[in-house]
């Protein structure tokens, strides 16, 4: 029977509804918010409201991208989805180098070792401590999806191994992947990698790439089967060329099945609860009056909806 694993337990696809494709719901106080104490999205009572506003909206589910050990809070992610409804997707994975120590765990485990936790992850429960210390405490809440991450520079040796990791818990559980890009820089070479190794690229998805101009391209990347994720509509600069509508206009046409949305509010300067705008309901709002101003309403269902839905159900394991 498909499914879509979220915080509080397995649902169908058909339940999933308009979806946040990529999200940064709570980080916690970790590695990764000593260089930027506005990454910090730990007040769930601030989280709780904003995501029911966004409920009220008609978003339904979303997607949380901070992987293991950099500000993952399981039992928050839990206790916001009760309090709002948004049913939440929680990852497992190894986000980029600079959110983690020199002496981190990442650098010394092997690709067994990674692939053994990151299916742990998947199919035990995720460790109330997000493997911050010698015990580990596994909760009932299961990660959804699997998260990997490459930088401006071409993939590393140590990155090569993450993604072998990263498949091997693919094939062996079904979990989809969803990857980060430093705005679409070396996509394509994901996308050859994940097929080189055996990825289902239905349930793979590649995000930020709407912040790479080159329409040829994103035409190549999407032509190798891949799905990706844009999430910088907000982001452009008034008076500058909003280049992910741009690229919506130009693409979905042609790849109507593989463009997905989210927003990647990661900074609570972004978050109405924290005070900074433009507030998680953008995607509901303002994205989708654009998109109707555009002649491209006829493909919200498919980009909010059917889409996610698709990319988010655990594929069958190899």
């Amino acid at each position: 029977m498909s499914f879509i694993r979220t915080v509080l337990g397995d649902i169908p696809p058909a339940q999933a509804g308009i979806t946040y494709a990529h999200e940064h719901i709570v980080i916690e106080e970790s590695f990764p918010t000593l260089a930027n104490p506005d990454f910090r999205l730990n007040n769930v009572d601030k989280i709780a409201a904003e995501l029911t506003e966004v409920y009220q909206a008609g978003g339904r589910t979303m997607v949380d991208t901070m992987p293991a050990n950099c500000g993952r809070n399981v039992l928050k992610l839990a206790e916001v989805s009760r309090r709002s409804g948004i049913q939440i997707v929680v990852p497992t994975g190894i986000h980029l180098e600079q959110y983690y120590p020199a002496s981190h765990w990442r650098y010394q485990y092997s690709e067994d070792q990674l692939t053994r936790l990151f299916i742990a992850d998947v199919e035990e429960g995720i460790d109330r401590y997000d493997y911050n210390g010698p015990l580990v405490d596994r909760t009932g809440h299961k990660a959804g999806m699997i998260k990997l991450a490459t930088g401006d520079d071409p993939i590393t040796a140590h990155q090569a191994l993450i993604f072998r990791a990263v498949v091997n818990t693919h094939r062996a559980t079904g979990v989809p992947i969803l990857t980060h890009t430093n705005a679409g820089l070396h996509a394509l070479a994901q996308a050859e990698r994940f097929a080189e190794l055996g990825a289902d690229l239905r349930h793979v998805v590649i995000s930020h790439v709407d912040r790479h101009k080159d329409i040829g391209y994103h035409r190549a990347v999407l032509q190798t089967g891949v799905r990706v994720e844009f999430d910088s509509a907000f982001r452009w600069k008034a008076g500058e060329p909003n280049w992910t509508y741009t690229l919506l206009e130009t693409l979905l046409p042609n790849f109507p099945d593989q463009i997905t949305a989210g927003m990647d509010a990661a900074r609570n300067t972004y978050w109405r609860s924290y005070g900074g705008a433009p507030g998680l309901t953008y995607l509901m709002t303002t994205f989708r009056d654009e998109l109707t101003r555009r002649g491209l309403e006829s493909y919200w269902h498919r980009l909010m909806v059917d889409n996610p839905t698709a990319l988010y159900t655990f594929c069958q394991p190899h």
